[in-house]
């Protein structure tokens, strides 16, 4: 497999993992993408990994103490 192509499995693993239990890809499944499409899939992860931060950020916001 195209080491480019297991960077992106990698990556896209990892942005998967956050906040929930551990998700794997077959990597199997890769031979089916093109370099193009794992990168699509890891921008669309990451945006939603930053929007989930946010959220976070906005629910524990609430429970700071007003001074």
């Amino acid at each position: 497999m195209d080491e480019q192509k297991r960077e992106l499995l990698e990556r896209i693993e990892a942005l998967m993992r956050y906040g929930k239990e551990q998700e794997t890809i077959d990597p199997s499944l890769l031979k089916y993408l093109d370099l193009d499409s794992l990168e699509q899939i890891v921008e669309k992860l990451e945006k939603r990994r930053e929007n989930r931060i946010e959220e976070e950020k906005e629910w524990l916001a609430q429970f700071r103490k007003e001074e």
